[in-house]
């Protein structure tokens, strides 16, 4: 359930409209979608608000750091979908140009031809392809297109070559077993995976090379020709899990060379390096040399979890990767390795930091790192030096959640409880930072945010946990608010200084609500203890955290403790679930998304068996196994019979991470128990919502069912 988001929106988001003859469609009747305009009354934030805000994506620098292209996502509610396009900008945020000017879907861009270029997908022709243009604009051409659609890419430094990721057939169709048979809607399955996060698989991503001329590309190469293994890996991965060596003659790529049950029960996934010159690959992680490899002094593991993300260091001597110690453990902490290739060694360089690295780049130099990482609830920009000494470059109170090189600068998005990603550059020796993008300005001047709190509270065991309170605009402490818990998904994302446009606790206490998010057990930034503690023991601390953050609060005397809510999605519709049976009255109200009520069905439903394993102990069969049997006796579904709270539960049919007969048993039981309850499904959406109307429905069924029953006008209502 906990995964890193990271190019999930890239390629999607570019399937617009179409013409044949190579050129840019500019159909008089194309819908362009471009920066939205919203009326906002007395400063609330709205759901409408929410989907007109511009949501920033990727970012080129260009190679002399003088020029910054990025793509922002644009969504309509009436056309009920999205755009995609690319802004230009000097490197100090003014000039800020639009170069998109069509209907067409443009993105990823990155600069070539020594900078006089700007490359970039575009889905002109009715499929993802490479284009070119001016930085104004202008004289757009394709220059790279194939047969299916171009998913990510990256050229090579020398721009001899072009590396970019395409969709290959997986396993055989029932057409393909029988070809009599070709309306047949059946699918002949014999082996785990065949369904993951929301699709059927019938294909996967590989990795393709090609040469490139300048105009277009030729003599294309499938890097894992006759291999049936991912690379990017699903379901976010995306071109950051490969790269390019300095010298244009190697690639190192991320792949889990697994299929079936043995895919489905492992997250041991490697970074390999392919020479185009020999066609040999080498695994980095699990050669020879690497079981005698150590790091600050101690030896190491043969990289056995995760490994991702691979960067060249600029002087070619060092590839960097993320990398995970532990199999099966999706959620360990993910450590910075810096393998050195002429000694073939690896060094992990950020063991000092006790939580993620959730991003990085390497320095100019080659001989240090800058990343980003989760600690006491906001993610901050480090450095590390290749003897593991780490510095912290920022603080306050939000989020960088990216880091590349501008210059003798760095370029990073930032984001907080009250304000959506904007481009900042940070400059290292300084500290100095400078705001470079306003994409949302025009909406949020019209905004009145809540306050956001940080609170410190002991925990049933004695320990610090730290919570934050966003409290409603206007806040007057004369008065008495309905107050909501906010229970995390992940279940090890952290509670940081996160901005969502659906869990958005400003639009929670926009309603009048105020919102408690504690940073429970089992969430990162506050060391490997506290994160793990949750493995395991669903039914456990974590839960009595949250009890201590909301009667921790309920003690103010501006909350009305009599209308408690509690709210919550993945890991967090769980705890809902657990605590509808737990709760002991406390709560008047609660709302589960896509959480998990039956742990012995999830167990078998869900696609990515390592996650059950190791978060659940092992499967319920297994008697002997204490963890697991504990965690199964806490299934929430045993304790429906102490349920007696109205509850909301929603859920998307195109969800196999858990399926929607969770949110259905949910709601079914609670009607059978008399227990008021509302059922919200969609057909058409996975784990999130991420079609525009289908969000604001979202909105409007989440707050008319707290309004129904927390505030206090609505207490007949209640009482009926």
């Amino acid at each position: 359930m906990n995964k890193t988001y990271t190019a999930m929106m890239s390629a999607a988001m570019l399937l617009a409209s179409c013409s044949t003859d190579g050129t840019q469609n500019k159909s008089d009747d194309a819908v362009v979608i471009g920066k939205q305009e919203v009326t906002i009354e007395n400063g609330q934030l709205t759901p409408e608000a929410l989907w007109a805000m511009g949501r920033i994506g990727s970012i080129a620098v260009s190679p002399d750091a003088q020029k910054i292209a990025y793509t922002v996502a644009y969504y309509s509610v009436p056309e009920n979908k999205s755009h995609n396009v690319i802004y230009l900008m000097n490197s100090d945020g003014s000039d800020n140009a639009l170069l998109t000017q069509n209907a067409n879907n443009e993105g990823e861009p990155c600069w070539i031809k020594n900078g006089s270029k700007i490359a970039y997908l575009s889905s002109a022709n009715g499929k993802n392809e490479i284009w070119e243009m001016n930085p104004d604009g202008s004289e757009r051409k394709m220059i790279a297109s194939y047969d299916k659609d171009i998913e990510g890419f990256a050229f090579s430094p020398d721009e001899k070559k072009l590396l970019f990721i395409a969709q290959v057939k997986y396993g055989e169709t029932t057409a393909d077993i029988y070809p009599d048979l070709p309306k047949a809607s059946g699918r002949i399955v014999n082996d785990l995976m065949y369904k993951h996060w929301d699709e059927w698989v019938e294909s996967i991503p590989h990795p393709f090379v090609a040469d490139f001329d300048g105009k277009s590309i030729s003599n294309v190469t499938d890097i894992l020709e006759g291999e049936p293994y991912e690379s990017p890996m699903k379901p976010f991965g995306g071109i950051e899990q490969l790269a390019w060596s300095p010298d244009s003659k190697s690639i190192a790529y991320t792949c889990r060379k697994k299929t079936g049950k043995d895919y489905a029960l492992s997250t041991d996934s490697d970074i390999y390096l392919y020479s185009l010159d020999t066609k040999q690959t080498s695994n980095l992680c699990k050669s020879e040399s690497a079981k005698k490899a150590t790091g600050n002094g101690k030896p190491q593991d043969l990289n056995m979890g995760y490994d991702t993300n691979p960067q060249f260091s600029p002087d070619g001597n060092c590839i960097a990767w993320q990398s995970m110690a532990r199999d099966g453990y999706e959620s360990d902490r993910n450590r910075l390795c810096v393998y050195d290739l002429k000694n073939q060694t690896k060094t992990y360089v950020t063991e000092s930091f006790d939580s993620n690295v959730d991003s990085y780049c390497w320095n100019k130099d080659s001989q240090s790192l800058y990343f980003t990482g989760v600690w006491h609830a906001t993610s901050m920009i480090y450095k590390t030096n290749l003897n593991g000494e780490v510095e912290k470059l920022t603080d306050g109170m939000f989020d960088y959640n990216s880091v590349s090189l501008l210059g003798d600068k760095l370029i990073s998005k930032r984001h907080s409880l009250s304000t959506p990603d904007e481009i900042y550059s940070v400059e290292p020796s300084s500290g100095k930072i400078a705001q470079l993008t306003t994409e949302n300005k025009h909406i949020l001047d019209k905004i009145q945010m809540g306050k956001v709190e940080e609170r410190w509270m002991k925990t049933t065991d004695n320990k610090d946990m730290l919570v934050w309170i966003i409290y409603p605009p206007h806040f007057d402490a004369s008065k008495k608010y309905p107050t909501l818990l906010y229970c995390q998904g992940g279940p090890q994302s952290a509670v940081s200084q996160f901005w969502s446009f659906r869990w958005n606790p400003q639009i929670m206490a926009a309603n009048g609500y105020i919102v408690v998010a504690p940073n429970r057990r089992g969430l990162p930034g506050f060391g490997s203890e506290w994160l793990e503690e949750i493995s395991g023991d669903y039914g456990g601390q974590c839960m009595k955290d949250y009890l201590t953050a909301i009667d921790t609060f309920a003690k103010e005397p501006f909350v009305d403790k009599d209308h408690l809510g509690c709210v919550g999605a993945s890991f967090g519709g769980f705890s809902v679930y657990w605590l509808a049976g737990h709760h002991n009255k406390r709560f008047k109200a609660f709302i589960a998304h896509d959480g998990i009520f039956n742990i012995e069905q999830q167990y078998l439903e869900t696609e990515e068996m390592w996650f059950a394993n190791w978060d659940m102990g092992g499967s319920y069969w297994d008697k002997n196994n204490q963890i697991a049997q504990r965690t199964f006796a806490n299934s929430p579904h045993k304790f429906v019979d102490k349920w007696d709270t109205p509850i909301l539960c929603i859920h998307g049919e195109k969800d196999y991470r858990i399926l929607a007969s969770q949110g259905m048993s949910a709601f079914n039981a609670a009607v059978l128990r008399g227990i008021p309850a509302q059922l919200l499904i969609y057909p058409d959406e996975n784990h999130w919502v991420l079609k525009p109307q289908n969000g604001v429905l979202w909105q409007r069924t989440f707050f008319k069912w707290l309004d129904k029953w927390l505030k206090p006008a609505n207490d007949a209502a209640t009482d009926k």
